[in-house]
């Protein structure tokens, strides 16, 4: 070893010699592999001009929307590589004070340019999105004929050929019909239940599915609501300030308008100051039994493994109440046709505006299809939809990792030779309808012997801290901090895990947390609610397991049916070969053959194919930083 006060450079020298490192090539340097050949992203022959409508910003992807404003990102991108102009609106999240009237009220103005999109905005919408913020504005959500008569003008000035809606949340349901009307065909990609519950996910009170809205009258208090006149203000207060001076001068002009109130007040008590005293943040017992032990495991103390914490729960912290559903739920709802056609209130009548919005369409395209036959129970003309599977990039990527991966044909875990755990995985947040609560609830279920044969990781976006505390407890649970995780996360987190499991209480749709566990070659337990059955099969031959949602005690049984060895886990190669998976090049295809249907069927075939000025585009296998940032 070199002697401590040498140099860098000398230290260096000493230890590896006078010769630098052997310099790798570009693309090991970036941790890729160099392409022989560039692999070319088809370019289509009959350009068209497609306008995709929803609430989200575009260049957020899953940052804001989640699951639904990804799918839709990635195939607005997948369109415009294939040379098509993409034009993208967004409504109910921008608002702004404007000395002008017409900058007062609603209007349409461009955002931001991404991916070769033009992106706009539909500024101070009569309805605020995401949904759960309109659900006392019913009346504006059946009908906006001020907000539908400025998106007809904008879809002119683009001079759209094709609308692909991905979300009517923050626009009215008389859009559809209107822009059918003016001549453009209109194809509906449904993403949850928005139009047919205003909650979205037909979930009562964020606890039971709702099985019967009983004409609009259980709707009724299922969401606390919220005053959408007061939301608009304070947005156009907090963006117009950003807007002026920037996000973090507006953040200290909004906490010194918040604290005059209370500052005015204090002073006419006769306090001219408010001292601010911190609470501790630790309690200060330490209760662990064994504290004086150390690391001694021989005192004759028995344990059932548990490690104990002095972890109190603070308001929010407490487990969430949920109802258990029937293991034959999917097919309670869809046997209830006659029960959805009443209307009795404003929310009935709301539900039944969505029904005949959907049935104006063009075309409705359901990424699942038990999400499209719900619809079809509830009134949607059988005719009018399509089951289209969604592809997305990093579905590929995982998808190709796996299959590349030296342990393709492995059994990831086998009972009789395991010298590690069985590693199960969740990924989502932790809102109460991804049912995180179940599996909190299952864990401590486990016979002592088959929770220690477990580890039990957790990347869940949220309020993740009184998860935490509860399962502490238990050494085989980890629960990662409540940012969830990303797409490069999740592109290299198929080594992490053997098993995923998906608790989830509402009707799922096509999940993607679900596909992307297909794609790396997982086997699934998952809740028999919604979606999934499309995919998930049991038995022999299976590729997961189902149990009913809500429902701890089966969710734990299918744990330990793993860990016994009674269910033996497939190979990667087995999960896919048992899976049907669409792949991204695919899905954009099937889409823009889609668009090019409607017109056809609408105004005829369309026009002969124009020079495209912009130059070819040429993809090659990237990073998922690459991916990302294109």
């Amino acid at each position: 070893m070199p002697p401590a006060s040498l140099s860098d450079r000398e230290f260096y020298t000493a230890a590896n010699g006078p010769h630098p490192p052997r310099m790798l090539p570009r693309a090991e340097q970036h941790g890729g592999t160099a392409h022989r050949k560039p692999i070319e992203w088809p370019r289509t022959d009959r350009p068209l001009r497609i306008a995709i409508i929803g609430w989200a910003r575009l260049s957020s992807q899953g940052k804001e929307g989640s699951g639904y404003n990804l799918s839709k990102s990635e195939l607005a991108r997948g369109l415009a590589l294939s040379g098509h102009t993409v034009t993208c609106l967004q409504s109910g999240m921008t608002y702004r004070w404007g000395l002008s009237r017409r900058r007062r009220g609603p209007h349409i103005a461009h955002r931001e340019d991404w991916a070769g999109i033009r992106c706009f905005d539909l500024r101070n919408s009569p309805n605020i999105a995401p949904a759960a913020w309109n659900f006392r504005n019913m009346a504006e959500e059946v009908s906006s004929p001020n907000s539908t008569r400025l998106v007809l003008d904008w879809l002119r000035e683009q001079q759209a050929q094709v609308v692909h809606i991905h979300s009517q949340e923050g626009y009215g349901l008389d859009l559809i019909g209107a822009i059918e009307d003016a001549g453009i065909p209109v194809v509906a990609t449904l993403h949850n239940y928005w139009h047919i519950c205003p909650q979205v996910d037909l979930l009562h009170r964020e606890a039971e599915v709702c099985l019967d809205y009983d004409g609009g009258r259980r709707c009724v208090g299922c969401l606390e609501g919220k005053d959408v006149a007061k939301l608009k203000k304070q947005r156009a207060t907090g963006q117009t300030l950003e807007g002026l001076w920037g996000m973090y001068p507006a953040d200290v002009i909004r906490k010194a308008a918040y604290g005059l109130k209370p500052a005015l007040k204090s002073i006419l008590n006769g306090r001219f100051s408010r001292r601010f005293n911190a609470a501790p943040l630790n309690p200060p017992a330490l209760p662990d039994p064994e504290l004086a032990l150390g690391f001694d495991t021989e005192h004759g103390i028995v344990t059932d493994g548990t490690i104990a914490h002095d972890v109190p729960l603070h308001e929010g912290e407490h487990p969430r109440h949920y109802h258990r559903a029937a293991l034959d739920t999917n097919e309670k709802v869809l046997a209830n046709r006659e029960v959805h056609l009443t209307v009795l209130n404003e929310y009935g009548r709301r539900r039944s505006a969505g029904i005949a919005a959907l049935n104006r369409a063009s075309l409705v395209i359901p990424p699942s299809d038990h999400l499209r036959k719900v619809h079809v129970a509830m009134g949607l003309d059988q005719s009018r939809t399509r089951w289209v599977r969604l592809g997305q990039p990093h579905f590929d990527q995982i998808n190709r990792r796996t299959r590349r991966s030296p342990f393709y044909d492995t059994v990831p875990w086998d009972p009789r030779a395991a010298t590690t755990p069985l590693r199960f995985g969740y990924f989502g947040t932790t809102r109460p309808n991804k049912g995180l609560e179940v599996l909190a609830r299952a864990i401590p279920l486990l016979a002592t012997e088959v929770r220690q044969r477990c580890q039990f990781t957790i990347r869940a976006m949220g309020h993740e801290a009184g998860f935490k505390k509860r399962l502490s407890k238990y050494p085989e649970v980890c629960i990662w901090p409540g940012v969830g995780y990303d797409l490069l996360q999740l592109i290299g987190s198929g080594g992490d895990y053997d098993v995923g499991i998906l608790p989830h209480i509402w009707m799922e749709n096509s999940p993607l947390v679900m596909l992307e566990n297909f794609h790396a070659g997982k086997f699934i337990l998952c809740s028999r609610l919604g979606g999934p059955v499309d995919w998930l099969n049991e038995g022999p031959r299976g590729n997961g397991m189902f149990f009913p949602g809500g429902d701890e005690f089966a969710l734990a049984a299918c744990i330990t049916k793993l860990v016994t060895g009674e269910v033996p886990i497939p190979t990667p190669r087995q999960i896919h070969q048992r899976t049907i998976l669409q792949s991204y090049p695919a899905h954009v295809a099937e889409c823009e053959s889609i668009y090019h249907e409607v017109i056809e069927r609408k105004v005829g075939p369309t026009a002969a194919p124009q020079p495209v000025a912009t130059p070819a585009v040429v993809i090659r296998e990237m990073t998922a930083a690459a991916m990302l940032t294109a």
